[in-house]
């Protein structure tokens, strides 16, 4: 699932805590969400999958994920597109990131593809990511216990939403989403573009 729909679901989830105390998401609201990434990006199939979007940009998506690499130690990172904060990603332990490296460089690259915008091609700035982690440490947290092991952190702020799940005092998964960064500004990509042009607007 691309960061922008993951995002969508984590604000229906705690939309859904709010109102029943129940971790649900609204499916249908997704499923349109998957329909109008697809029509942006020429895969629309007759059953609306997410895997189709990934099949059809699976050459474009390998060029993104083979310019990145894990450094020792990494557990986790933050993301931008067209020069902007949208994410954060991060486990408990080194081996567990690893492990989903390439499919979060995936989740966002999908979305940076969806929302290149050729104007906005610049680098994110330190002060930027920064003020995003301390955004984190800020925002307002709402526990509960997790459907399994654990306990499950909703966070929310004007900037930012997302959640942990904590076990034993220790994060194992912490996922938060920019408020800005939410559907960027989308164009369209020209179908036989070079990556030469797409990578400036790198994840």
């Amino acid at each position: 699932m691309s960061a922008e729909l993951r995002a969508m679901k984590s604000r229906q989830v705690h939309d859904s805590i709010r109102a029943s105390g129940e971790f649900r998401s609204n499916q249908q609201a997704i499923w349109q969400g998957i329909d109008e990434k697809a029509r942006r990006m020429d895969a629309v199939s007759p059953s609306m999958a997410m895997s189709e979007i990934y099949e059809k940009q699976v050459a474009t998506l390998r060029e993104y994920t083979t310019q990145f690499r894990l450094v020792k130690d990494q557990t986790g990172a933050i993301f931008a597109i067209n020069g902007r904060v949208v994410g954060l990603d991060s486990f408990g332990k080194p081996e567990t990131f690893s492990k989903v490296f390439n499919k979060l460089v995936g989740s966002y690259a999908l979305d940076a593809i969806d929302w290149l915008n050729p104007e906005k091609e610049r680098k994110v700035e330190k002060a930027q990511v920064a003020a995003f982690l301390e955004g984190c440490k800020g925002a307002r947290v709402e526990s509960r216990p997790s459907v399994g092991l654990g306990t499950d952190c909703r966070l929310e702020s004007d900037g930012l939403t997302g959640f942990a799940l904590v076990l034993d005092g220790q994060v194992l998964h912490l996922s938060t989403f920019a408020r800005n960064g939410e559907g960027g500004q989308r164009r369209r990509v020209a179908r036989m573009e070079r990556f030469s042009v797409r990578s400036k607007n790198r994840v």
